[in-house]
Parts: structure tokens; C-alpha cells; sequence
């Protein structure tokens, strides 16, 4: 098994800090927690500092070690990877847990409930005879993308070449945009759980995840918001209280034809090159919406989202971003922070009472 892999100089990388990347794994299998150790013994930034066979093992753990990232594995007998989730990342103090687990194949469900309950990311671990070096190079390229996202830096121009300053209009707010990537899930829930029923606009959601996650995604948003959830298809006219989720294999926007507002996907490359993108989706509420639309850039990777809060700030529109203590990855809201464009720049949970207090007339938020 372990000779599929075979030893190799350790590899730095340039962007290694002082200290490496401290690593626990937690999995039942013995023979994985071997792999997976020999894997990242290739990697002098990165150091396995502890191994756990269960989540009760790992809990007591992280109660006396400090680690940056959990490996947690989901099927494992006594208490579950999903069930244990939440308090793992209680007691890791500011770890963050990447699932690597056979239960993560494109469209599990499971990796959908593992990002709502605040997973930074997923990976599949294949089957005990499969590892290979993609495996241990996407494993690597996971762990340091969300250990060490590194920050933003500030950008003295917009996408358009100026620096329009934020405003917040005085207009009756009439859609919603949000975008978000890694971490996006997660804060995704703390923003729904935050925004009244009362509030009723509709909403655009772009979260980056496969094709095959959406319809699953789909359902736990209506599960999480109480709110009707649809991905977005050509001709789809947005609804008062509805969610429209861009699918993972289109950008999703709005156009007006007559007094018609309706969804139109693209697949065009963008500038990002993420597909779906967030660019195109903000640009098209601002032409279509103006000064009544706001865009709102959750944790992610990135700057997916940074051009088309330009446009829709332009258009008279409004950004909100969240902040960075609270992202997973303050990549997309950091850009959008840097570049001066957001009104505001608050965890989820208050950027959704803003905007509610925004829909029922309250200028105390601006």
C-alpha cells in the first residue's frame, strides 16, 4: 500500500511562513492516517503534530494542542465526522477543518451539510488502493490555500479606473445579490439566520461548488432560509421571498425585456475565470436594478466579484463585504473591501440586519 508512494525530498514552498502549518488527522483507519501522514511528510511547511482514531479522541486532543487544520473523516464508528463537527471546530480554537472523507463524491449531500456546519472545504479521499500523487498534490494545494490564504492587497483603483465612493440609496430596496466561494456556505447559513421573514426582496445567490452539488445545495438553502429555492434557468422571473441559485455550470444574470425582468445564463469566460462567476450576476442587478439593488461578497477565494461590484456601485448601487475575522478566506470580500467599494464590512449575521433594516426604511444603517 505505503509503496505507491514513494519517499521524497521534502519540497518548500515560497510562500512558507516561519512556522509550518500544523496538521491534526482524524480518521479510523489506520491505514489512511498512514498515507495521509506520509503524504504531508513531503512538505517542510506543513507537520503532522497529532493523529486521532475517533472524534472523542480528537476533542481531547485539540483540548491540550494547538493545530491550524483538522483532516476529519466523516464515516467513522461512535460519533460521525458530521455529527462531531461543530464541536471540533469549538475546541480548535480557530482550526479549520478540511473533510477528506469517501463520503465527499461530487453531489454527496453529506459535503454540503459538512460546509454548513462550517467546514472550510472537502475532498474526496479515495479508496485504500488509489492514492496517488493528485491526490497528495490537491490535498497540499487545500490545506495551505485555506491555512494561509494570505491577505488582500489594497487596490488604490476600482475595475472601472476610479474609486466611486459607496453609497446607500434612498430607494425602496428590490434585489438582492450574493456572492461567495470558500467558506461561502457556512456564512451563507449565519446570514439567512440573521435576515427576518419579513424581508421578502428577491435574492440571487452565486456560491462556487461543482454542477453536481446544486441541486442538494439547493435544498438545504430552502431547508435553512424557510424560503422557496430554485437554480436559476433561462426565462426564470425573479419572486417576492424566493431564492435563485446560479447552477455550477453558468453565470447567472438578470435582463429586462419590456417590463419583464428575467434570468439569462452565460457561459462566456470571465474575468475571474470562475464559472458561475459573481461579476456578471452583480453587473446585471445593477443596469437592471440600479440604486435599489445591493451586492453583498462573503467569504471566498479570490477576486471573483470585485469587477461587478465596480459596475453595480456605479450604477447607483450599494456592496456590502464581510469581514475578515469572520471569513474562512477573506480573498472576494477583501478585494471588494480594499478597492473601497463596500458600504459596510460586518460578519453575516449583521450584514443581514442592515440590510433588513434598510428594506423597512431605517436610514440608522447607512
Amino acid at each position: 500500500m505505503l509503496a505507491t508512494l514513494p519517499a521524497q525530498a521534502k519540497r518548500p514552498t515560497s510562500a512558507r511562513s516561519s512556522a509550518p502549518i500544523r496538521v491534526m488527522i482524524v480518521d479510523d483507519s489506520v491505514v489512511a492516517r498512514a498515507v495521509l501522514s506520509r503524504v504531508l511528510a513531503d512538505h517542510d511547511d506543513i507537520e503532522v503534530v497529532a493523529q486521532a482514531g475517533s472524534a472523542d479522541s480528537a476533542r481531547r486532543i485539540l483540548d491540550e494542542k494547538k493545530v491550524d487544520i483538522i483532516l476529519l473523516d466523516l464515516e467513522m464508528p461512535g460519533v460521525c465526522g458530521l455529527a462531531a463537527l461543530p464541536e471540533l471546530i469549538q475546541h480548535g480554537d480557530g482550526a479549520r477543518v478540511l473533510i477528506v472523507s469517501s463520503a465527499c463524491a461530487d453531489g454527496a449531500a453529506s459535503s454540503i451539510a459538512a460546509l454548513r456546519l462550517g467546514a472550510a472545504d472537502t475532498l474526496l479521499k479515495p479508496g485504500a488502493a488509489q492514492f496517488t500523487s493528485r491526490f497528495g498534490e490537491d490535498l497540499v494545494d487545500r490545506l495551505r490555500r485555506i491555512a494561509r490564504p494570505g491577505k488582500v492587497e489594497p487596490q488604490a483603483r476600482s475595475a472601472q479606473g476610479g474609486t466611486p465612493a459607496p453609497q446607500v440609496s434612498t430607494r425602496r430596496l428590490e434585489c438582492l445579490g450574493i456572492g461567495s466561494s470558500t467558506g461561502g456556505v457556512h456564512a451563507l447559513a449565519r446570514f439567512f439566520g440573521a435576515l427576518p421573514t419579513s424581508f421578502t426582496t428577491p435574492i440571487l445567490i452565486t456560491q462556487h461548488l461543482p454542477a453536481p452539488y446544486m441541486p442538494y445545495f439547493a435544498g438545504q438553502l430552502a431547508e435553512m432560509t424557510g424560503r422557496p429555492t430554485r437554480l436559476g434557468v433561462p426565462g426564470l422571473q425573479p419572486q417576492p421571498g424566493e431564492l435563485l441559485l446560479a447552477p455550477g455550470d453558468a453565470h447567472m444574470t438578470l435582463f429586462k425585456t419590456g417590463p419583464v425582468i428575467h434570468v439569462r445564463l452565460e457561459r462566456k469566460r470571465s474575468v475571474s475565470g470562475c464559472l458561475p462567476s459573481v461579476d456578471p450576476m452583480l453587473a446585471s442587478i445593477g443596469k437592471v436594478y440600479g440604486a435599489a439593488a445591493v451586492g453583498v461578497i462573503l467569504s471566498g477565494m479570490g477576486r471573483d466579484g470585485l469587477i461587478g461590484a465596480g459596475e453595480l456601485v456605479a450604477a447607483g448601487g450599494s456592496v456590502l463585504a464581510q469581514d475578515e475575522a469572520s471569513s474562512v478566506v477573506w480573498g472576494m470580500p477583501g478585494a471588494v473591501a480594499n478597492a473601497r467599494l463596500a458600504q459596510a464590512i460586518l460578519p453575516p449575521d449583521e450584514l443581514a440586519r442592515r440590510i433588513a433594516a434598510w428594506s423597512e426604511g431605517d436610514a440608522a444603517w447607512k
